[in-house]
């Protein structure tokens, strides 16, 4: 309970800190003083020159990844396009074989804006919970969210103009995605309206896709712009209120990815990659509080750490399965 307890502080913006050594348990002291030895020490620091040399890089999730988010959205289009009416309407609201399906934070906008849910809403919302329970909360960011493709494009774009000393990123307080959650909140409970649909990334983007532009592609426009050259996964990092959403049903989800302390070698190329790297603060040496750990409810269940780990030390895992993913 308290592992978990921390890891939704961390998803609402606390920052990550080392556990004190009395929190380890004793298999974790025991490994963490095994990896101190002066020997292992060595063992490892050749190992890490050896794997950044060899640029081990698997692209396997982020193929898989792609593949989903297409698809998906490419559905909603096929449907609308060729009247197949198998899935219907958007990805914040639709319905697949005419059965209604509602995206989480939309419909506790509708319900905060309209201050009751009426019963096909209430389908909609179990049977995407249960969904997304399942599968990992955040999940849905990185698998279906039509905006990660054109934020991870904006990602390319923006390292790339740091490599070459053109442009630096910016972090900001994670702390900002809770304050803008309950504004939207307050917002949509105070006027009626459900004023986050009209900037939300993912509604407007499913929406163009199946039923054409509009001027709020200018929004789109003006988050992409702000991604490449100020502050990289602006939107995902430090902003959308779905992503807090999904953490909290994703927090007790059997599908997770796993970090496994003996295996790894902390040279922290997970954390590069990694579109929330806070949740992968453990990979540090001397953060771990026990061999064996799931990584927390902000993790987007990308896998861009284990295409990167060259160990396994962070693998996909469902609980009650002994196999990897």
């Amino acid at each position: 309970m308290k592992r978990l307890l921390n890891s939704l502080k961390l998803m609402l913006g606390l920052a990550p800190t080392r556990p004190a050594k009395e929190t380890w348990t004793p298999e974790a002291k025991e490994m963490h003083a095994y990896k101190k030895s002066a020997e292992q020490v060595a063992i490892r620091r050749e190992a890490i020159k050896e794997e950044l040399a060899a640029g081990h890089s698997s692209k396997k999730w982020k193929i898989r990844r792609w593949i989903s988010i297409i698809t998906i959205n490419l559905l909603f289009v096929i449907s609308y396009h060729f009247d197949v009416q198998l899935v219907e309407g958007a990805l914040t609201a639709s319905r697949f074989v005419g059965f209604h399906m509602a995206d989480l934070n939309s419909a506790l906008q509708v319900t905060l804006a309209y201050k009751h849910m009426v019963v096909n809403l209430v389908i909609g919302t179990v049977t995407v919970f249960l969904l997304w329970w399942a599968l990992g909360g955040r999940t849905f960011c990185s698998w279906v969210c039509p905006y990660h493709l054109v934020s991870e494009l904006g990602e390319m774009l923006h390292l790339k103009l740091v490599k070459m000393g053109l442009v630096k990123d910016h972090p900001l307080d994670r702390r900002l995605r809770t304050v803008l959650y309950v504004i939207f909140a307050l917002l949509a409970f105070a006027t009626g309206y459900t004023v986050f649909e009209t900037i939300n990334p993912v509604g407007i983007l499913s929406r163009a896709f199946t039923y054409g532009a509009s001027l709020a592609l200018l929004w789109i426009g003006v988050l992409f712009l702000v991604e490449v050259f100020y502050s990289r996964r602006f939107w995902c990092r430090y902003a959308c209120p779905i992503g807090l959403t999904y953490g909290f049903v994703g927090s007790l989800s059997p599908v997770h990815i796993n970090y496994n302390l003996e295996n790894c070698l902390h040279e922290g190329e997970c954390r590069k990659v990694c579109l929330v790297p806070h949740v992968l603060e453990i990979t540090k040496m001397g953060y771990a509080d026990d061999v064996k750990i799931q990584v927390g409810a902000d993790c987007t269940r990308c896998g861009m750490c284990v295409d990167v780990c060259p160990t396994q030390a962070l693998t996909f895992k469902v609980k009650g399965l002994d196999g990897m993913l």
